[in-house]
């Protein structure tokens, strides 16, 4: 455990080598942070921290940079001492542009991760729902114009999925009403096999009449609550990296780049993150993808309510 001042001088470094990527050295401590204490006192605390593992000494210079064993540190404790807290203005702009206007779940998500991008500076991921099968609550069709119909699909999750597709002639409202009336009584709370079965028992026998549109309208069905069950992935801000001096070397960050556009390396990542608590942050070598061991990632869950 470190006492009070290898903590605040710790602190000082990480703050100087996050705004400057640049080897930080007692002097420049002494200078831009008021410790207390003399520069010749924080020399000699930074060579206690380098013994204890929390300092690294570039071979090019005389000043120190923060291990991943001090960012460790830094959030576990550091953060937690000063409390600190996402001021209120920045949740309200969060949930003032979520809310503004209604959105499928994709959308949402994509939006989420974007505003999130906006207001740390930082690439920003998310995932879209792990559903093992959805099932279908409600159905809506609505004509739009000529042959053209819109299919509002809803599973018992809340996702809706809207679909515009066309259809062989004009159809009334009456008709569609009639047929939405009749696919909600039949096929409430189906899968998307559920739904093969009962085609197959000749559920649509008694719609005879309206047996084209059915047959037109059931793949759109079964393909909506298909597209709801893949899980997706969207990144936001990625050229952001090019904001930190770390990111000036373009290997590093030809790297990091390749690794955010390969879905299925993202997929592995997040999915593979099983969460221990509300908010968990892997720094430096712990994280297992090389293109990411730079780097430190926080990670927390949501829930579809909350969206």
């Amino acid at each position: 455990m470190l006492d009070d001042r290898k903590l605040r001088v710790l602190h000082a470094i990480i703050n100087s080598y996050v705004l400057k990527a640049e080897p930080v050295g007692s002097r420049t401590i002494s200078k831009q942070y008021d410790l207390g204490v003399s520069s010749a006192t924080i020399r000699n605390e930074m060579s206690d921290l380098e013994e204890l593992g929390y300092l690294n000494k570039p071979h090019t210079s005389a000043g120190r940079i923060p291990s991943d064993k001090a960012y460790r540190l830094y959030v576990d404790q550091l953060l937690k001492l000063e409390k600190r807290r996402m001021d209120m203005k920045k949740k309200q702009r969060i949930k003032e542009a979520l809310i503004e206007e209604s959105q499928e779940i994709d959308q949402l998500i994509r939006n989420s991760a974007k505003i999130i991008s906006a207001i740390t500076n930082y690439t920003s991921l998310a995932i879209s729902p792990q559903l093992k099968e959805s099932r279908l609550k409600h159905i809506q069709l609505i004509p739009i114009g000529g042959a053209e119909i819109l299919v509002i699909l809803v599973n018992e999750s809340g996702i809706v999925k809207n679909t515009i597709f066309k259809v062989g002639n004009d159809i009334s409202q009456d008709q569609l009403s009639t047929i939405s009336n009749f696919l909600n009584q039949k096929l409430r709370g189906f899968t998307m096999g559920e739904i093969d079965m009962a085609i197959d028992r000749g559920i649509f026998k008694e719609m005879y009449d309206l047996k084209n549109i059915l047959d037109s309208i059931i793949p759109i069905i079964s393909k909506s609550l298909e597209d709801m069950d893949e899980v997706d992935v969207y990144a936001d801000g990625v050229t952001n990296i090019f904001n930190f001096p770390e990111y000036a070397d373009l290997d590093r960050a030809k790297s990091f780049i390749s690794f955010i556009e390969d879905r299925e390396l993202l997929m592995e990542l997040l999915l593979g993150n099983t969460l221990e608590e509300d908010i968990e942050i892997t720094i430096g070598d712990e994280n297992i993808y090389e293109p990411i061991k730079d780097c430190s990632l926080i990670t927390t869950t949501y829930r579809l309510g909350d969206l």
